[in-house]
């Protein structure tokens, strides 16, 4: 059974890749069709100044061919280096003297394009000598031997079995030839990579503070319509009840009861809509700035927090929104898990070379230490949201304590 599925597997090979096969023809015809796009490259055998003046003046349209013969014949897509300004503008054509594109395709032009052109012309030759070869018995029962012009009489044999190794290897060269001019092609006639990825990631990060920015600002805008909206019904149905139950004394006392558990119910959720508000974005970070936001968060704190706050100017909106919920968790963390008997919080603005100016938040605690960001303390959210500004955060916490939590995030967002 192995040997019967070697076999196919051996036969399968063969048909893929013989001279008959779609993958010999589409090779063949992909280098074949170098030729044209190589003949005004070509003439730098008769002149070298009129080849050098055709291969610039045409290096837009040879590209658009070079393109259109990898699309056509491979599915291969290379990309068009986009231009800020037309060729035909002053702008257009200083950009294009400037940028390495422009040299690298014309490198491929005058060097690489020749190249596969003579291949292609080699490559058709491999394949009229190998069928010229192969065929030789042919010719000579079609010609009169004084005619044929072959003297090959007592030589057929060995010509034909070279006219058919011939065809047999004839689609390897042309295999070996798109590949090199594919090679070629992504490295000269397409973007220059690294610059194509700079470009992405600088995207990817003007996309993301897009991003930050909207998801802020919905933020507020919920913040506000429940402020504005369901806070304020609750805060008018409670006084209503707190009114009914003082100038109503000669209610059942059933009545009573009902009217003083709706104001109880009625309290407690203005009180857990207020910390919902406040979980979604402080009315006070908007309007009076981290330093008024944070002393809120550690005066409702459940244990003594020392806050000192030292920035300056304000940081963008995004940034101090980042720096509330992160010293927000963090005091959570600490008084959920550390066993602290207290905390400070410091907030200062620090230059820095390469980012620019840096927010820096450092929450130490004395509790018990050993925190790990792999046990579900809070410390995993910690780090993906100061990450999604391209913060950074530094954790030690040794076992016995103290722990200390140092954030630096970017000002410029």
């Amino acid at each position: 059974m192995a040997t019967r599925g070697a076999l196919r597997r051996t036969y399968t090979w063969i048909a893929a890749h013989g001279p008959w096969s779609a993958w010999a023809w589409r090779n063949t015809a992909f280098a074949v069709a170098a030729i044209p796009a190589a003949l005004p490259a070509g003439l730098g055998l008769l002149s070298v100044p009129l080849w050098l003046v055709l291969v610039l003046a045409l290096g837009p349209l040879l590209g658009r061919l070079q393109r259109s013969r990898f699309w056509s014949l491979l599915g291969l897509e290379v990309p068009e280096v986009v231009r800020a300004h037309p060729w035909s503008t002053p702008k257009g054509v200083a950009e294009r003297l400037r940028s390495d594109a422009t040299w690298r395709q014309y490198a491929y032009h005058l060097l690489v394009s020749p190249l596969m052109g003579l291949g292609g012309a080699l490559q058709v030759l491999v394949w009229a000598g190998g069928f010229a070869g192969a065929s030789v018995y042919g010719w000579a029962w079609a010609l009169p031997p004084d005619r044929s012009g072959l003297g090959l009489a007592g030589a057929y044999d060995l010509v034909t079995v070279a006219g058919a190794l011939l065809l047999l290897a004839a689609p390897w060269p042309a295999a070996l030839l798109t590949r090199l001019d594919s090679a070629a092609a992504a490295t000269l006639l397409g973007p220059n990579r690294a610059r194509e990825l700079e470009r992405r990631v600088e995207d990817l990060a003007e996309s993301r503070a897009g991003v930050l920015d909207a998801a802020d600002l919905e933020r507020r805008r919920i913040e506000r319509d429940l402020h504005d909206g369901a806070q304020q019904r609750l805060v008018s149905l409670a006084m209503n009840l707190g009114i009914a139950r003082a100038t109503l004394p000669d209610l059942p006392p059933e009545a009573k009861a009902v009217i003083d558990e709706a104001h109880r119910e009625a309290k407690e959720a203005i009180e857990e809509l207020n910390s919902l508000v406040r979980g979604l974005h402080p009315a006070v970070l908007e309007d009076r700035g981290l330093d008024a936001a944070l002393s809120g968060l550690a005066a409702r704190a459940p244990l003594p927090v020392e806050l000192t706050v030292d920035m300056g100017t304000r940081p963008g909106p995004t940034v101090e929104a980042v720096a509330y919920f992160v010293v927000s968790e963090a005091l959570a963390n600490v008084a959920k898990h550390a066993r602290a008997k207290a905390c400070s919080v410091r907030v200062d603005r620090m230059p820095d070379r390469r980012r620019g100016d840096l927010l820096r938040l450092v929450v130490t605690d004395d509790g018990v230490g050993g925190a790990d960001p792999a046990g579900g303390t809070g410390l995993v959210g910690l780090r993906k949201r100061v990450g999604s500004v391209d913060g950074t955060i530094m954790i030690n916490s040794p076992l016995g304590g103290p722990t200390v939590v140092t954030v630096e995030l970017p000002c410029g967002l």
